[in-house]
């Protein structure tokens, strides 16, 4: 049986929070978890993988169960939260590893890959965009707009009425049956989210992320000069990042490999061993175990 640690360090004077499992000698993956979850959702996935790879699982600053200082006391960028796990991968002596990128860990992945191009051997994204395709329009025009304009009626459109409700949302839509979901899953993010000052951290995330797009040049082109392996795995059914999104990466790299599963925004919900599967095999041919 693998046994999974939940431990914390101490970054920048914050509290981080992350779990680790597998032998400390193997290769290393890192899994950077997106909106509006945590390390929380590789909880099942990160057994499956530490039998043959050392697995590190932070929750970024702000969210789970890492410290989420007021938005005075932590610049919320996306800059700042690569800046956190890369002191915590220092702090574990993690000079090498791959990538596991969903959502906003995608571009705190792309930071660190960009900061330190010979660190990462490969990528597994699922619905971690890197291309300008994939933004679901619906989805994405507010957050463009509050980007843009930095009001409080725009940043008003991003308050959903019903706050559970708009975190289910992220989780069953796109998935054939919703019954496969657990709704833990969703229940455990909504009441992280519900912290007193959570609304002003994510507001300020989110504002940020017109940051993203104008790194994408640097990542096609780390990945069109290094060749580096890419396994873009996408919930076909996605309503924030559409599978035009995965199917970019194989402009840049020849070892990209897309697969578009039924599924949502949190595949390792409905699609588990499908996504593990895939990824060791992955992995062994691409980093070895």
């Amino acid at each position: 049986m693998v046994t999974v640690f939940h431990r914390t360090a101490t970054i920048q004077e914050h509290q981080v929070f992350y779990r680790e499992a597998g032998p400390v000698d193997a290769p290393a993956i890192v899994l950077l978890h997106g909106y509006p979850a945590s390390s929380y959702m590789f909880r099942n996935l990160i057994p499956k993988l530490a039998d043959s790879y050392h697995v590190i699982a932070p929750d970024l600053l702000g969210f789970g169960l890492s410290d989420a200082p007021a938005v005075a006391e932590f610049p919320y960028t996306f800059d700042a939260l690569a800046d956190v796990v890369h002191g915590l991968l220092e702090q574990l002596d993690i000079t090498q590893y791959a990538i596991y990128v969903q959502d906003y860990g995608a571009p705190t992945g792309w930071r660190l890959a960009l900061r330190d191009p010979d660190a990462v051997t490969a990528i597994v994204t699922q619905s971690g965009n890197g291309y300008d395709e994939g933004f679901v329009e619906e989805f994405w025009a507010p957050i463009w707009e509050y980007n843009r304009d930095k009001t409080a009626e725009n940043a008003a459109k991003l308050n959903p009425s019903d706050p559970v409700e708009a975190v289910k949302w992220q989780y069953v839509t796109g998935v054939d049956d919703s019954e496969v979901v657990d709704p833990e899953a969703w229940l455990h993010d909504a009441a992280l989210l519900a912290r007193p000052g959570n609304d002003e951290i994510q507001l300020a995330i989110i504002g940020d992320y017109a940051s993203n797009p104008p790194m994408y040049a640097a990542l096609h082109d780390l990945l069109r000069e290094r060749q580096l392996p890419v396994l873009a795995v996408w919930g076909k059914g996605d309503p924030i990042f559409g599978p035009a999104g995965a199917e970019g990466f194989a402009r840049d790299t020849e070892l990209a490999e897309i697969h578009l599963l039924d599924g949502g925004h949190f595949l390792l919900e409905s699609a588990l061993d499908e996504v593990a599967g895939l990824m060791l095999d992955f992995l062994t041919r691409t980093i070895g175990r």
